[in-house]
């Protein structure tokens, strides 16, 4: 593949990511707004934390084995995965105290 089509191929992966990635600290204020966690489902959270965790280890092998630096876009995923652990923490934090209500 050409140099300049594996950084198109990047700038769209990271564009994706961006998108993503500003729905966490919107849902993450909402919820330490309101401390209310009704409808968020850890398990489809769980998965979505996988899914950037794979991407993650994706980069990291495939650096790895190119006998380099994982890519840049690499953090965008280590940055979503923080804020959905983030996220889960709060819903877990939440649920415990709506349930001592």
């Amino acid at each position: 593949m050409p140099d300049w089509l594996a950084i198109v191929a990047q700038v769209f992966e990271a564009g994706m990511l961006v998108c993503f990635g500003f729905a966490w600290p919107v849902d993450i204020l909402r919820t330490l707004r309101t401390r209310r966690v009704e409808g968020k489902s850890i398990a489809f959270m769980g998965l979505i934390l996988l899914g950037y965790l794979s991407g993650m280890a994706a980069k990291v092998i495939r650096a790895a084995v190119g006998g380099g630096w994982p890519e840049t876009v690499t953090l965008l995923y280590a940055l979503n995965a923080a804020l959905v652990t983030i996220d889960i923490a709060l819903v877990l934090r939440f649920r415990k105290s709506a349930r001592k209500m």
